[in-house]
C-alpha cells in the first residue's frame, strides 16, 4: 500500500491518500481541494472510501467535493460525531473566532464505523479503534499488514491532541492511546493528523505526556 501526505493550508492538516494495485481511499480530506482532486486524477483509480478520524473544520473541508467528484463513495465517521457534519458549532466552523470562514455543512451521507471490526474494502484491509479525548467520536485506524497507524488528531510526535475543545478530555486522549496505539508493535509507523510521521517506540519513549 501506497501512503500519499498532503499538508492543507488551515491548521497543517494532514490528508492521506491510500493506495492499493486497484483502488484509493482518502482520509481527513481538508483544505486543500484542488491539490487533493490533482493527485486522485493522477492515481486514475476508484475511491473505495472517505474515511474520517474527526469532523473538525480542517478535517472534512473538501469531503464534499471529493464526494462528488468522485463516484460518491461511502463515507464512515464515529457515531458520536455523525451529527456533527452538519453543525457549524460542533465541527467548530461556526465559532466566533472562524468569522472568516463559511459555516461548514457537509452534504454527503455518512456511516458510522463499528469500532474493533475487522474491515475489508476492496483490498485494503484495517481496524477503528477508539482514541476519542481531542473530540468525543476521534478514532484510529491500524493497518496491520501494512504495519502502519493513522491516528487522527489522537497522537503526534511528541505532542497528543488538544483537549480544551468541545468534549475533549486529557485523560481520555491518554487512556485510549496506551490501551489502543502504545500496545501496538513498537516498529509501527505513525501517520498524524498534523505535523510528521513517528513510531511508536518514539512516543513510547519521548512522548512528554507520558512521562
Amino acid at each position: 500500500m501506497n501512503i500519499i501526505k498532503i499538508v492543507n493550508q488551515v491548521a497543517g492538516e494532514n490528508t492521506y491518500i491510500l493506495e492499493n494495485d486497484s483502488h484509493l481511499m482518502v482520509i481527513d480530506p481538508g483544505s486543500n481541494r484542488e491539490k487533493i482532486q490533482e493527485k486522485i486524477y493522477q492515481l486514475q483509480k476508484p475511491v473505495s472510501a472517505i474515511l474520517l478520524t474527526h469532523t473538525h473544520y480542517d478535517h472534512i473541508l473538501s469531503l464534499d467535493a471529493i464526494y462528488d467528484t468522485f463516484g460518491q463513495p461511502t463515507v464512515y465517521v464515529a457515531a458520536e460525531e455523525m451529527d456533527w457534519l452538519t453543525n457549524p458549532e460542533l465541527n467548530l466552523s461556526g465559532l466566533p473566532r472562524h468569522d472568516d470562514m463559511e459555516n461548514l455543512i457537509i452534504e454527503a451521507p455518512a456511516e458510522s464505523f463499528i469500532l474493533h471490526k475487522p474491515y475489508q474494502l476492496d483490498g485494503f484491509e484495517f481496524t477503528v479503534v477508539p482514541t476519542p479525548g481531542h473530540s468525543i467520536g476521534g478514532v484510529s485506524f491500524i493497518f496491520n499488514k501494512e504495519e502502519c497507524v493513522i491516528t487522527g488528531d489522537a497522537l503526534f510526535k511528541e505532542s497528543i491532541g488538544r483537549t480544551d475543545l468541545y468534549t475533549g478530555n486529557l485523560s481520555q486522549l491518554k487512556e485510549g492511546i496506551i490501551t489502543h496505539l502504545f500496545s501496538l508493535p513498537k516498529h509501527y509507523t505513525v501517520y498524524p493528523g498534523h505535523g510528521q510521521n513517528t513510531t511508536i517506540a518514539h512516543e513510547k519513549t519521548f512522548n512528554p505526556w507520558f512521562h
